[in-house]
């Protein structure tokens, strides 16, 4: 059975740590009593707890909210470095199982041996105490990105679903969480998980979203941050309206490498040149916007091609998905995506509340007339209105600006053909943090690098920075790998 623990921080050493981001201090560690995980993420040697945080930490004595923890400790005692926390991005997704994850998908065994790795699942998401926007079947079913906008009437048309949605997480049941689900309140969580291990430092490795949460907690407290990793990275200013528009420029980045599989396997029937490929991929989505097939419209047509250009491993599903689609076959089938509401909910808490987005539709207009330009096959969706553009004043605090102030113990990995978070962004953040970072880029497409992608070169890297400590003396290039 899991244990609600409650951290022994005084109100004063408390406010002190949480009032002025980057300034913080030693807590009294509990003992954290470790049991059985739930039975959806149950694995071997995976043991899980709860702890108490304060929901906004302005008033630590106030109302707590319940934040869940795992640990594949290391079996190597002597070894044992101390511990290193883990996020595998969203923003709203579970990351209770993500230490048995990364051990069973190669995290190699001198890093298992040196760190008790940590999971949480962060607050709001899952089995930490969870938000929802309590959305009708229909909204989840339209997913996070806007419907794609060929006009300005196409992006005034979407505002009425985006200020719906709004409205619903705004009068939502948990509606009390939304001003304090933000990313600097988790980076605050971590630092509560850390005390409440009795570690005085924490090591971390976070991608995709994680990265962000990664540069935020290094930048709130670089006192305790110990070898910090960063994977897939997004811009310093996190999940804002410039990394949602960076999609577009990501699937551009990334599409010409399922276009040359494509066209290498004429058993699909989509093209035997990468120009007919593509020519197929707007074919497509003119022909589902018309009349869609199997539930599938140009919007999801679009998402679906975007989202499995993550993985080498999932072209060929991504192809006979286009084939079905163009012979109105069977379509291949996905498992069931968890708590939809939930992820929904905890994403938009996160995204919207870090940040202000443009408030008006003209601006989303002028985006979308940009970027459909620019980016034809995602940039009418991912510059147009969502609900961040109504989504509540009320902010807690400003974003944290990500800067150069600290010790140089971050080390930042990164695809050159990333989809989901571009080279592009990655080097914005990389020039925000000066001399407290190294930067490895990868020369290989996909989304995810340490430990899953197949570059020996990077994976090699990040492996010695954890272990060893040692990181390339300035930022580092890593060339094409044969596949294996």
């Amino acid at each position: 059975m899991q244990r609600t623990l409650s951290l022994a921080f005084t109100a004063t050493a408390v406010a002190a740590a949480t009032a002025i981001p980057g300034v913080s201090v030693a807590a009294t560690p509990d003992t954290v009593r470790w049991g059985p995980c739930p039975e959806k993420i149950a694995a071997p040697r995976l043991e899980c707890s709860t702890l108490e945080v304060p929901l906004d930490y302005r008033d630590p004595d106030g109302r707590q909210i319940e934040i869940a923890i795992s640990r594949l400790a290391s079996e190597k005692p002597s070894q044992r470095r101390g511990v290193l926390v883990t996020n595998p991005g969203g923003p709203g997704v579970t990351a209770l199982g993500w230490p048995a994850v990364l051990a069973a998908s190669g995290l190699p065994q001198k890093v298992l041996d040196s760190y008790d790795v940590i999971g949480f699942d962060p607050r709001g998401v899952g089995r930490s105490t969870p938000v929802a926007c309590d959305l009708t079947p229909e909204q989840q079913a339209r997913g996070n990105f806007p419907r794609y906008a060929h006009t300005a009437a196409d992006v005034a048309r979407e505002a009425g679903n985006a200020r719906a949605v709004a409205d619903k997480c705004a009068t939502s049941r948990t509606a009390w969480m939304l001003p304090h689900t933000t990313t600097p309140n988790t980076a605050r969580d971590m630092d509560r998980i850390r005390a409440a291990l009795g570690e005085p430092k924490l090591s971390y490795l976070g991608s995709s979203y994680g990265s962000y949460l990664g540069a935020v907690y290094t930048t709130m407290f670089p006192k305790r941050g110990d070898r910090v990793v960063l994977d897939s990275n997004l811009g310093p200013g996190g999940y804002d309206v410039t990394a949602m528009r960076l999609f577009a420029r990501g699937m551009e980045d990334r599409f010409p490498d399922f276009a040359a599989f494509a066209a290498a396997h004429p058993q699909y029937g989509l093209g035997t040149t990468p120009e007919q490929v593509t020519a197929k991929f707007f074919d497509l989505a003119e022909r589902l916007e018309a009349t869609p097939v199997q539930g599938v419209d140009g919007t999801l047509f679009r998402g679906l091609t975007f989202d499995r250009l993550y993985s080498d491993a999932l072209m060929p599903q991504l192809a006979e998905t286009w084939q079905a689609l163009d012979t109105d076959r069977p379509l291949p089938t996905d498992p069931p995506s968890g708590d939809m509401d939930n992820f929904m909910a905890a994403r938009f808490s996160v995204v919207c509340g870090d940040t202000r987005w443009p408030g008006t539709i003209r601006e989303y207009q002028r985006n979308v007339a940009v970027d459909r330009q620019a980016y034809p096959m995602l940039g009418g969706s991912t510059a147009s209105i969502g609900p961040c553009a109504f989504w509540p004043a009320e902010r807690v605090e400003p974003p944290v600006r990500i800067g150069d102030r600290g010790p140089s113990n971050v080390l930042m990995v990164q695809n050159e053909r990333d989809p989901g978070t571009p080279l592009a962004g990655a080097q914005e953040l990389r020039r925000a943090f000066g001399k407290r970072a190294t930067m490895v880029t990868a020369d290989q497409g996909g989304h995810g690098v340490y430990p899953f992608g197949a570059n020996t070169c990077a994976n090699d890297t990040v492996t010695a920075f954890l272990t060893a400590g040692e990181h390339p003396s300035r930022d580092l290039a890593c060339a094409a790998e044969p596949t294996k």
